[in-house]
């Protein structure tokens, strides 16, 4: 009932969604054992953060899904992936999407989402039909991108672990990364929204430049970090926010 009420907001609303109807996502029993978090979930994250047009309502839904899986919300994946399907993100790019954080976050938590998101599918009729194909033509490759990448990868670490640099290049880059289901804006939002909610900056760099050249502006990775302060905790925005000032910086020269 709560996620249709969102459809509802959705579909008369394009984009856009108000409070009073995100809030419908919340459980009651928030408001009766903290309504103060219940007053700032309603008041600040769903009338302020959610109606920020910086990033589309998909794209909002779209990183908060990904934050989920990240951190192994699975109780609150059935509901997000309702709000994510209301808003305009595919089951195959949801699909899509658990495959890529598989990689990124580990098999575990895919496995997690992929359980809590099947009698969402079950209710809405997805069949096999409407998600990705297993052996898809892939997208065009950057070779010279790749070739920069792979360069770097296998000089400082190929004496470490040439299995994770071949699997690395092979699995990840020559494979996953083409696969059409999902937009290369897409995969590189989820990726960078993953990398944010897992606490690890470090590996922020070639992600948010790589999310930038497929279309991501510094406008909407501004407003992701804002978004995921309060999916992933205020600590790892803040440890995530000199790495974005370093990419703009540098891209700004």
């Amino acid at each position: 009932m709560k996620t249709r009420i969102l459809a509802t907001a959705f579909a008369l609303a394009g984009s856009a969604a108000s409070a009073q109807d995100l809030s419908a996502t919340l459980p009651d029993s928030v408001g009766a054992v903290a309504p103060a978090l219940s007053a700032y979930a309603t008041d600040d994250l769903f009338a302020s953060v959610w109606a920020d047009e910086t990033l589309s309502v998909r794209d909002r839904a779209l990183v908060t899904f990904a934050a989920l899986v990240t951190r192994h919300e699975a109780g609150n994946l059935a509901t997000h992936t309702e709000l994510a399907l209301d808003a305009g993100v595919t089951p195959a790019e949801l699909s899509e999407t658990i495959t890529h954080l598989a990689f990124y976050t580990g098999w575990g938590n895919a496995t997690a989402a992929a359980e809590a998101m099947a009698p969402v599918y079950e209710a809405r009729g997805v069949t096999a039909e409407d998600l990705p194909a297993l052996d898809p033509d892939l997208l065009p490759l950057n070779e010279e991108a790749e070739a920069a990448r792979e360069e770097t990868v296998q000089s400082n670490y190929a004496n470490v672990s040439p299995g994770v640099v071949d699997t690395t290049r092979d699995i990840l880059f020559l494979d996953l990364w083409l696969r059409p289901a999902l937009e290369p804006r897409d995969r590189s939002l989820v990726t960078v929204a993953a990398l944010i909610a897992a606490g690890q900056p470090e590996q922020m760099t070639f992600h948010l430049n790589r999310a930038m050249d497929n279309g991501l502006t510094q406008d909407e990775a501004g407003a992701m970090l804002s978004h995921l302060a309060f999916y992933a905790g205020w600590p790892r925005v803040f440890s995530a926010m000199p790495v974005a000032r370093e990419v703009f910086e540098n891209r700004a020269e």
